[in-house]
């Protein structure tokens, strides 16, 4: 019986560029180490490799100055050989040693607090306006709010922002800050923020701030994403879809869409990955509402 063929007679067949099982040598992400990654065709230099979300991650610049971001491991070419990018030693020695300093603080930049509850949960409150913005605002001060006991909650929208803060009912003991996307002069956020704030007796009980950014996506740095800055969306087009489809990220559907929140979500690690604005604002209601005396 004749052996069998396993990669058939033309060597060129099939997708030459993906790594084989077995052939893919284990290579050190260097500076200056120019690969291509295998999936995209993008060929760049490393700049740095770093941990986010969980895993360690490459910066491939390009010959134009871009540069992008890939999980490290198999799936690179260097000089046409495959490879499977490994983090260089000098950069897993400042990984642990930046993973030990960061260990005595959380995510917020506050000093960790070693063996603490969560407090009963006090009267005040900070609204925000969806899922998102709760989700990334309890990656960076959870442990913060948990240890003032303030919880956070939605509001699907600010279009009745009044009526909210009417429901909540603000008075001693029972603080509410608001944070509003997009606020900025000329937009319907900023006449609905206008409209609540004009409600009599508001301004000891509820302070409402907010960011620029047309979602709380776009509060992530876009270096986390490989970009010096967000793409601008064309008009008439899905903010979202629209980010997707810079990324080549798929956005048929709303799971496609959490998926994707889920995966800028996973690229921040701290404060420092999120832009000064968000920051001052959320640090600012954290403060309004567990100021001494306000619960």
């Amino acid at each position: 019986m004749s052996p069998i063929d396993r990669y058939g007679s033309d060597v060129l067949s099939g997708d030459w560029r993906a790594p084989r099982r077995g052939r893919s040598t284990p290579t050190p992400a260097e500076p200056d180490l120019v690969v291509e990654e295998v999936e995209t065709g993008w060929v760049g230099a490393v700049v740095r490799v770093e941990k986010a979300g969980g895993m360690h991650v490459v910066h491939l610049e390009d010959r134009r100055g871009r540069t992008k971001a890939f999980p490290l491991g198999p799936g690179f070419l260097v000089d046409g050989a495959p490879v499977t990018l490994t983090a260089p030693r000098a950069a897993a020695g400042a990984a642990l040693a930046e993973a030990r300093r960061a260990a005595s603080r959380t995510a917020s930049g506050s000093v960790a607090v070693e063996g603490a509850r969560a407090r009963v949960a006090s009267g005040s409150r900070i609204y925000v306006e969806g899922r998102h913005d709760a989700e990334l605002v309890e990656k960076v001060w959870g442990d913060d709010l948990r240890v003032e006991g303030v919880v956070v909650e939605l509001m699907d929208g600010v279009d009745d922002l009044a009526g909210i803060i009417a429901e909540f009912q603000p008075g001693p003991g029972r603080r509410l800050g608001v944070l509003v996307d997009h606020l900025v002069p000329g937009t319907k956020e900023a006449r609905i923020v206008a409209q609540a704030q004009a409600l009599p007796g508001l301004a000891q009980h509820v302070r409402i701030l907010g960011h620029p950014y047309v979602d709380v996506w776009q509060s992530v740095r876009p270096e986390r994403l490989g970009w010096t800055q967000w793409p601008v969306i064309p008009r008439g087009t899905s903010w979202k879809h629209g980010i997707c489809a810079e990324l080549g990220w798929a956005h048929s559907s709303q799971a496609d869409i959490a998926q994707a929140w889920k995966r800028i979500l996973g690229t921040v690690r701290s404060y420092a990955d999120l832009e000064p604005t968000l920051l001052a604002s959320v640090e600012e209601l954290i403060d309004f509402v567990t100021e001494p005396g306000s619960a």
